[in-house]
C-alpha cells in the first residue's frame, strides 16, 4: 500500500504541506477563501520546527489508535485509517493512543480528525503535490 513518507534531510521547514493540506481539506475550491479572516482551516500534517520533519498519519498495520477506539468510529479501508465522525464520541482516546502524534480534536473539539491520505478529495496527498523540495512522497515500500 502506499504511504506518505518524509525525507526528514531535504525538509525546508517552509510549512507549504500544511497550508496545502488544510487548504484541501477546508472544502473552499480557492485558497484565500480557505484562509480568510473567521475561518479555521487546519493541517492534518504539521511540520516540527526544530528538526523540521514533516509528522503525519503513518496508517500503521496494526493501529493503536483503531484498537483503543471505545466508539470503534476508527477502521481501516483499503489500508487508510480513517475517522468516522457520526460514530466519534470525543473521548480522544486515539490521540492518547497513537504513537506518533498524528491525531487532534478537530476545529470545534467535538471529534478527532487525521491524514486520510486526501481520499476525499481525489486520492493524491496535497503536502506530496505541493512540497517544493521534495521532501514528502507517496509511494510503496518494501517491508524493511
Amino acid at each position: 500500500m502506499k504511504k506518505v513518507y518524509v525525507n526528514e534531510e531535504r525538509c525546508l521547514g517552509c510549512h507549504l504541506c500544511e497550508f496545502y493540506c488544510a487548504f484541501a481539506n477546508s472544502g473552499e475550491t480557492e485558497m484565500f477563501r480557505a484562509f480568510r479572516l473567521g475561518r479555521d482551516a487546519k493541517p492534518k500534517i504539521r511540520v516540527e520546527d526544530k528538526i523540521n520533519f514533516a509528522v503525519q498519519c503513518r496508517h500503521c498495520d496494526d493501529p493503536l489508535c483503531m484498537k483503543n477506539c471505545i466508539a470503534g468510529a476508527i477502521s481501516k479501508v483499503d489500508g487508510v485509517v480513517k475517522i468516522d465522525r457520526e460514530k466519534c464520541v470525543g473521548c480522544f482516546t486515539c490521540v492518547l493512543s497513537c504513537p506518533y502524534g498524528c491525531i487532534a480534536p478537530d476545529k470545534d473539539g467535538h471529534s478527532a480528525t487525521k491524514c486520510e491520505l486526501c481520499t476525499q478529495n481525489g486520492g493524491s496527498p496535497a503536502c506530496v503535490q505541493n512540497c517544493i523540495n521534495g521532501a514528502i512522497v507517496y509511494e510503496e515500500r518494501g517491508e524493511a
